[in-house]
C-alpha cells in the first residue's frame, strides 16, 4: 500500500447499504403490519407540510441523502406520495447550530413516520464524520493520516466508513477480505511470525499484508521476512519513536501505523514520531451523535 494510492477517502454515497439498512430500521419500527398508530390515528392523509431537518450543535454532516431514502421507503410502505426533499448541505460540510440541512414538502405522515429513522441514521454518521474531523485537524501538517478500523456497528460498516471519509479521514481495510492483518494469535497458531507471513504470501500472493509488533526486537523481524506495512501496537510514544527509526534506516519504504490507546491529546505527538497512519476503533465504535432535530415549519 503506498501513500501515493492512499486508502479509500472518494466521497462515494453507498447507496445500496443505506437502502438495506433503511428497510431494516422500518421494519423494527413499524412492525409486521407497517403501521405508526400515533400518526395514522392524529394526520390525515391528504395533510401536507415542509420540515426543516435543522442541526442542533456544531459539527460536520455525512449521511444526508437518507432523508430522501427514508421518505421514499415509508411513502411505499403506506401507500402515499413521496415527498419532495431539498439537500442543503453536503455530505462533509461543518455546520452550526441552527443551520438547515434539508428541506422536505409533502405528506406530514410520511415524513412523521420518517423522522425518527432518518434522524437515527443521519445523527449517528455526523457523528462519526464530526469526531473524524477532530482528528484530521490535529494530525494536519505532521504528514499522518488517521485512519478507521473493522470496530464498526454490524450492518452499518460502509457507512460509518463513508463518515469517516466525509470527517476527513482514511479508511482502513473494509473487511478480513482485502488485506491480510498477522496478529499475536495468528503468530502463534502459525508458529511464528515468519511461518505466518509466508503462508498469507503464498495463499494469497496478491493481497497487502501487515504485520503488528510490539517491540523493535519484533519489528526488525518482521522486517527481515519481508513485511514492509506495520502495526504498532500500544507502544509508549518513546518506544514508537525507536521503532520508527530503526525501521527507517533499514534501507527500503517501511509503512508504519501506530494503534492503540491513542486519544486526541497525544495525537499529535504520536503522529509526529514519524508513523504514516494512527488508526483509532474509537472513530467508529466511541462517537457521540451530532444532534440534529426535524422541524416542521408550516
Amino acid at each position: 500500500m503506498s501513500r501515493d494510492e492512499p486508502m479509500s477517502t472518494d466521497l462515494a454515497f453507498p447507496a445500496a447499504d443505506a437502502r438495506e439498512l433503511v428497510r431494516v430500521a422500518l421494519d423494527e419500527d413499524l412492525g409486521p403490519q407497517h403501521r405508526d398508530v400515533t400518526t395514522l390515528a392524529t394526520i390525515p392523509a391528504d395533510q401536507v407540510a415542509t420540515a426543516h431537518v435543522v442541526a442542533r450543535a456544531a459539527g460536520v454532516v455525512a449521511g444526508v441523502p437518507v432523508v430522501a431514502e427514508v421518505l421514499e421507503q415509508v411513502a411505499r410502505l403506506i401507500g402515499s406520495p413521496a415527498p419532495e426533499v431539498e439537500l442543503l448541505v453536503a455530505d462533509g460540510t461543518a455546520v452550526v447550530r441552527g443551520d438547515v440541512v434539508a428541506r422536505v414538502t409533502g405528506p406530514v405522515r410520511v415524513i412523521l413516520i420518517g423522522e425518527r429513522t432518518m434522524l437515527n441514521i443521519v445523527c449517528r454518521l455526523s457523528g462519526v464524520a464530526t469526531h473524524t474531523r477532530r482528528w484530521a485537524q490535529r494530525l494536519e501538517g505532521t504528514g499522518a493520516m488517521v485512519l478507521d478500523t473493522r470496530k464498526t456497528t454490524p450492518g452499518m460498516r460502509h457507512l460509518e466508513k463513508y463518515a469517516v471519509r466525509a470527517g476527513g479521514g482514511t479508511n482502513k481495510r473494509m473487511g478480513l477480505y482485502d488485506v491480510a492483518m498477522i496478529k499475536d494469535n495468528h503468530k502463534i497458531a502459525a508458529g511464528g511470525v515468519g511461518a505466518a507471513y509466508r503462508m498469507v504470501r503464498e495463499t494469497f500472493p496478491d493481497a497487502e499484508v501487515e504485520v503488528e509488533v510490539t517491540t523493535v526486537a519484533e519489528a526488525l523481524e518482521v522486517y527481515a521476512v519481508g513485511a514492509r506495512f506495520l502495526m504498532c501496537d500500544n507502544m509508549p510514544i518513546e518506544l514508537l519513536a525507536e521503532t520508527v527509526a530503526v525501521l527507517r534506516a533499514q534501507g527500503e519504504p517501511v509503512e508504519i501505523e501506530a494503534t492503540g490507546g491513542l486519544t486526541l491529546e497525544v495525537a499529535r505527538d504520536y503522529a509526529l514520531t514519524g508513523v504514516d497512519y494512527l488508526s483509532v476503533g474509537g472513530l467508529t465504535h466511541s462517537s457521540p451523535i451530532l444532534d440534529l432535530a426535524l422541524d416542521l415549519v408550516d
